[in-house]
């Protein structure tokens, strides 16, 4: 499969124009560039050295700390107030650079003799620099501060002609150590070879004016050459199970230092080693269908005398034919068990470059999910992963499964409430076999005993480390207290403390809800009452008299005499009848007590009366009322 990748080509350009002879401004190659036809990198190594050959600098070699007019080659800047910081060159150990305290005159810190140039060719001059002072020490210095200052010069091979030169004008100080990189253009002319480059000391000594110099470069210079295919892309992307169609490069030159071209196109596997293309000169190159990661580019220069002298050319940005990996399938972090009230997902792995499309079918299927190595299901069985190449939908041959089991929870007991009597404890539990217990006590047993009212809860959790949570609610019954035992009428009433959920007996074997029983005997009675969840029975004796609420006095021989039943139960009974106001009316210690509503042969009026008995076993009072 392809994918198109345009390219936007920017170039800094430091000049609108490439001089060529004379006073310039520095500037870069505002285009493509050849292979180095001259570096220098000072070397690397721990001690300083060696000098530069003789004739290279007019500065005077130490291996020590440079004075003015003085230099060394060193691994190091850690010298004076200067910055202590690496060399410029890329990736080496070690690295060394010149290290140079500038003198008052304009000396040479380095000079050049290149040959084996081509002539009418255009080439550049670079170097990289560092001002070695901060900003701190420029502020602070006692004479007046000078700046590093460096002309860049390129004279002919007699050293009698200076072809072009430029300044990089004062070094802006910093308070941290920076390269930065200056370039010079220039041409040869017909029949030169030949040149000198130099690197002067442009600034007046004094305070300051201590640089590095690194990375001296001399390479050819020539138009920006962009390479497009006939689908205008600047980059073929396939997967490695896939072959590019046959396809055409054109070279596009932007004009901008040639005014002709002539070429020589390469073929690369590493884009390190270049073979030419027997026969590819043209300025367009067919090439054909590959499943094979493939570079082209193409050399370029003004002569065709000159077009494989890499000491002359220039190379064109390279067209890359990349051949995408099929990658393997994802590799599963293990398949999932999680309870039903978890969301754990599915992971998987693949290498940098590489993502995750999830499916519900080992092929083919509906996608689930784009572009994430884990996936959260909502409903429990096997997900497909495939892998797929960032660079281009290349899919892996195959889906990894991975099994998501949702487990459900205990099936514990409904929650309930526990009674328990007081001054006692309570059982809980959890009921429910071979699990793992976790009281709110703090308790890891599947029972607990409890002797304070509450809401307990248990956490029971299963061998797939699922869980459910029980409730149980315990609540106190106290033991019932008899506060009171009257006889009303006929009947006996027990008032009791805590009553609710008590029952009354008695006789001790049949009990009933009410304390009240109706249309008893009288008698000497045990009262019995205990609660419907036996927390124990509490008794109390009691003699029981029958009391009229009412008599009628009318002489119809019904309910003519107000008569008290039971006194003979007593071995001593004293009743005596008050009315309405306290006074007494009657009083008699008659074991039958009866009265018929008069007094002193006076009927007495319709009217509530009240009675007080005393006996040896208490105190009986209550009222009644009289009708006539």
């Amino acid at each position: 499969m392809k994918k198109n990748v345009n390219s936007c080509l920017i170039f800094i350009l430091f000049v609108s124009a490439i001089p060529y002879f004379g006073y310039s401004q520095l500037a870069f190659c505002g285009g493509n560039s050849g292979t180095p036809v001259f570096t220098e990198d000072f070397g690397s190594g721990t001690t300083n050295g060696p000098a530069l050959p003789s004739g290279v600098t007019t500065y005077s070699y130490v291996a020590t700390a440079p004075d003015d007019n003085e230099y060394t080659i060193a691994s190091t800047t850690n010298y004076f107030d200067w910055f202590n910081t690496e060399d410029h060159t890329p990736d080496d150990v070690n690295g060394k650079a010149l290290l140079a305290n500038g003198s008052f005159q304009a000396l040479d810190y380095y000079s050049r003799v290149i040959t084996g140039l081509c002539e009418n060719t255009t080439y550049e001059f670079s170097a990289w620099l560092l001002d070695l002072n901060s900003e701190a020490f420029s502020i602070n210095c006692e004479e007046r501060f000078s700046p590093v200052n460096v002309r860049f010069e390129v004279w002919d091979e007699t050293e009698t002609t200076l072809l072009v030169r430029g300044d990089t004008g004062p070094i802006e100080v910093s308070n941290a150590p920076i390269w930065r990189e200056y370039g010079l253009i220039f041409k040869t002319t017909d029949s030169q070879n030949s040149v000198i480059i130099k690197l002067k000391n442009n600034g007046n000594g004094l305070c300051g004016n201590d640089l590095a110099i690194d990375d001296i470069s001399l390479k050819s210079c020539g138009d920006t050459v962009t390479l497009r295919n006939t689908d205008n892309e600047v980059l073929m992307l396939i997967c490695e199970d896939e072959s590019t169609a046959a396809t055409t490069l054109t070279a596009t030159p932007d004009f901008t230092v040639f005014s002709t071209h002539n070429y020589q196109w390469e073929q690369s596997v590493d884009e390190i080693t270049w073979v030419n293309l027997a026969g590819a000169t043209d300025v367009s190159l067919a090439i054909p269908p590959t499943n094979t990661t493939t570079y082209y580019r193409a050399k370029v220069a003004e002569d065709v005398s000159n077009v494989n002298n890499n000491l002359c050319n220039v190379i064109s940005d390279a067209f890359e034919v990349r051949v995408v990996p099929i990658p393997q399938n994802p590799v599963s972090n293990g398949d999932v068990a999680r309870c039903v009230s978890e969301s754990v997902p599915l992971v998987v792995s693949v290498p940098t470059g590489v993502t995750v499309d999830w499916y519900n079918s080992i092929t083919g299927g509906r996608l689930l999910l784009k572009n994430s190595t884990s996936y959260v299901p909502i409903v429990q069985g096997t997900y497909y992963a495939e892998a797929v190449s960032l660079d281009l939908n290349c899919r892996s041959n195959g889906r990894t499964p991975v099994t998501l089991t949702i487990n459900s929870p205990p099936a514990i007991a409904a929650d309930e409430t526990v009674f328990f009597c007081e001054n006692t404890t309570a059982t809980l539990n959890a009921d429910i076999e071979d699990m793992r217990y976790l009281w709110n006590t703090g308790a890891t047993t599947k029972t607990i005993e409890a002797s304070v009212a509450g809401e307990y809860t248990v956490l029971v959790t299963d061998a797939n480390t699922c869980s459910s949570t029980r409730r149980i609610a315990l609540e106190t019954l106290f033991i019932p207290k008899i506060t009171n035992i009257v006889s009303d009428g006929t009947a006996i009433i027990v008032s009791t403390k805590a009553t609710v959920n008590s029952e009354f007996s008695l006789d001790g074997i049949t009990y009933q809800n009410s304390p009240v029983f109706e249309v008893v005997n009288t008698g000497d009675y045990t009262i019995y009452v205990k609660g419907k969840i036996d927390c124990g029975i509490v008794r109390q004796s009691f003699f029981h008299i029958s009391v009229p609420k009412f008599f009628t006095p009318n002489g119809d021989g019904v309910n003519d005499f107000f008569i008290i039943e039971g006194l003979d139960l007593f071995d001593f009974a004293n009743v005596a009848i008050f009315d309405r106001y306290g006074a007494l009316l009657r009083q008699d210690n008659a074991p039958l007590f009866t009265w018929d509503g008069t007094i002193l042969g006076r009927k007495m009026p319709n009217n509530d009366y009240w009675y007080s008995i005393t006996t040896n076993q208490g105190v009986y009072k209550g009222n009644f009322s009289l009708k006539r």
